[in-house]
Order: structure tokens, then C-alpha cells, then sequence
């Protein structure tokens, strides 16, 4: 389906994960993105970050802004694949697969923590290697990379950064798989909390998060959803007539 112009893959978390698994297994790169209101807006804004969720080989609907626009347009989605959800699923498949991942981001409190939490969970995972995500020097990064020749590479630095370095080093970096994971290193490192299920569930997750970080959230959830639900009845009468 098309949303806001750009394509929205109709999946489920589990046939998601399914594909990913496919293009790892492909060993040709391949870069996933997970959309919501936010980034759709500032995808109108800024045509080199449409570009790159165009080109993008896997666009989860992450936000439940995302899941329901869909509704209302007559193109759903069967569900909010959830970044965090998808993270660490995806870290259980590569366990199970005797893949390997690669934690890039944060800082490195939260990486390292990161990384000891995945190792006490799944015994045994392959962690090809792990740094913070403060760096100068592209092709430093880049190299480690390369060197340590990970499946999975998770990227958590803040929007639209990470969906643009990405693209941009897609083929350097030479990953089967590549994804844009936010804040999701601080929840698994236990700097962030999850909203209870039925919070989850209810869609209204993103009022949990503007609790704990009101000063960094507020302005995002404010702006970003005013001027989606503006796009978002513009494309609506657009398909009625």
C-alpha cells in the first residue's frame, strides 16, 4: 500500500520477520525502515528522505498513527510492526539461525549494556561487534563494519540521520540487513520503559513515551501529528473524488 506517497509493506510482525530472515539469507544488503507520523512528515518536507523510504527494501508501518491512516484510507496494514518489537525479534531469529548481529549507537553505556543483555538472553548469540553512535569519521565506522561482517546491523541514531546514512553506505557496509532501531537500545538496556500491553494495544503507546522524556517528545508529537492529520484528510478527499 501507499501512504503519504510512499510504499507501506502489508505484513505482520511474524511474516516481517520471515523476510528479513529471506535477505539475510540472500547475503545481498538490503535496508528496512519502519514509518510513523513523524517521519511521514518530515518525508513531505524533505524529498532525499522520501527518496530513501522509496527505495528502501522493507517499510514496516511502526507507528499506530500509520495503522490507522491506512484504516481510514480503504489500504490497511494487518498490524503495528513495532521498531522494538522488531529489534528483538529479529535478534532472537539470528540466535536461532547462528546468524550474527551488529549493535551500532547510543552511547556506550547503553551499547555495551545492550549487548550483555542479548547475551544473557540468548546464550550463545553471535555479536560481531558493537560501538556508540558518536563518531567523525564515516569510513572508521564503515571498516569495523565491513571487518566484522555481521548479518544484521542495527542502527540507533535519531531520524531522519539513520535512515539517510544507511542508504547512503548501503553497499559499503555490505549487510544482508540493515535497520533503523531509534530508541530501542535505551528500552533493552532498561534506560526506557514499555507502555503495559493494554497501553500497547489501546494505541497510545506515544503518550507513555511523552512521560518519560516530555522535554525531547513534546514538540515532535505536537507538530508531526497536527501536520499529519492534515495530510492525511488531504489524501482522504483526494481519494474520495
Amino acid at each position: 500500500m501507499v501512504l503519504s506517497g510512499v510504499p507501506v509493506d502489508a505484513l505482520t510482525l511474524e511474516e516481517t520477520i520471515e523476510v528479513a530472515r529471506a535477505m539475510v539469507h540472500s547475503g545481498v544488503p538490503h535496508q528496512h525502515v519502519g514509518v510513523n507520523a513523524a517521519l511521514l512528515v518530515e518525508s513531505e518536507r524533505n524529498p532525499e528522505l522520501r527518496r530513501v523510504i522509496r527505495e528502501c527494501d522493507l517499510v514496516s508501518a511502526d507507528g499506530i498513527s500509520a495503522v490507522w491512516a491506512s484504516r481510514l484510507l480503504g489500504r490497511p496494514v494487518p498490524e503495528r510492526v513495532a521498531g522494538v518489537d522488531l529489534f528483538q525479534r529479529l535478534v532472537r531469529a539470528a540466535y536461532e539461525d547462528h546468524s550474527s548481529v551488529y549493535f551500532l549507537g547510543a552511547t556506550d553505556e547503553v551499547v555495551e549494556r545492550v549487548a550483555a543483555v542479548f547475551s544473557e538472553r540468548f546464550r550463545g548469540l553471535r555479536i560481531a561487534g558493537y560501538r556508540n553512535g558518536y563518531w567523525d569519521d564515516d569510513l572508521e565506522v564503515i571498516s569495523a563494519v565491513r571487518a566484522a561482517r555481521p548479518d544484521y546491523l542495527f542502527l540507533a541514531i535519531p531520524s531522519p540521520r539513520k535512515e539517510l546514512w544507511l542508504n547512503s553506505h548501503l553497499d559499503e557496509l555490505g549487510v544482508p540487513f540493515v535497520m533503523g532501531v531509534g530508541g530501542s537500545f535505551d528500552v533493552v538496556a532498561g534506560k526506557l520503559s514499555r507502555a503495559p500491553l493494554w497501553l500497547q494495544n489501546a494505541g497510545f503507546e506515544w503518550a507513555w513515551r511523552l512521560g518519560q522524556e516530555p522535554r525531547r517528545m513534546w514538540r515532535r508529537y505536537l507538530f508531526s501529528n497536527t501536520a499529519f492529520i492534515r495530510s492525511l484528510a488531504r489524501e482522504y478527499w483526494q481519494t474520495r473524488r
